[in-house]
């Protein structure tokens, strides 16, 4: 497993476009990127870290994309991506009628917009990307297997998983080792916080209610 400083983002994208395996750095852990479109790739996703495939993995988009091409958003969703993306809320999209949805998403599907070093990477790479923490998912998952906040951490789950990783990419320490705060959008039904990680929920609040007052209904 090669290490790669965060400047080297185009070998990064380079490894990930030949259907490779690359670790990368959130504030929150080291999260393990594949093409989203990649089916053996992303298979070697729930391979290595031995995860039910019906536990579907973290869709990462960039900035830029047309998310209304993809899902079929309601007008809260698009509060929250207005207000909070780029960042570290993952919304539950339904895949809009007519759209080819990404088989390792799942449906509805777990959808991101990473800021930093990952947004940077998906930019680069110019596609999304499909991700899961680096460590073992459960139930497979021992008292030792935490989520990996180093590089050495990645590279001791890549000798035990036998992941292969092709690289990490140095982010250094993640410091919040939490996850991602996940808000389910409904097209006919009000968004909701499915469960609270980095993102408040009065963030989340804030954001469905940006002029302030109380919502309605």
């Amino acid at each position: 497993m090669d290490v790669l400083a965060p400047d080297q983002l185009p070998l990064a994208a380079q490894l990930l476009r030949t259907g490779r395996l690359v670790a990368m750095p959130t504030p929150r852990w080291y999260m393990l990127c594949a093409r989203a479109t990649d089916f053996l790739a992303t298979r070697a996703i729930f391979h290595v870290k031995q995860r039910p495939e019906t536990k579907p993995l973290l869709l990462l988009l960039d900035p830029t994309t047309t998310i209304d091409a993809l899902f079929d958003l309601s007008e809260d969703a698009r509060l929250l991506t207005e207000h909070l993306w780029p960042g570290d809320l993952a919304l539950r999209l339904p895949w809009k009628p007519g759209a080819e949805p990404i088989a390792a998403a799942g449906s509805p599907a777990l959808v991101g917009c990473p800021d930093g070093i990952l947004g940077r990477l998906i930019s680069t790479v110019g596609e999304p990307l499909a991700a899961a923490v680096c460590s073992i998912s459960t139930p497979a998952a021992g008292a030792a297997d935490h989520p990996a906040l180093t590089v050495a951490q990645v590279a001791a789950f890549d000798r035990r998983a036998k992941a292969g990783i092709a690289a990490v990419v140095d982010g250094g320490i993640c410091p919040h080792g939490r996850h991602m705060t996940v808000v389910d959008c409904p097209v006919d039904a009000t968004a909701h916080v499915h469960r609270e990680g980095t993102v408040h929920a009065r963030a989340v609040e804030a954001a469905l209610t940006p002029t302030g007052g109380p919502r309605v209904g």
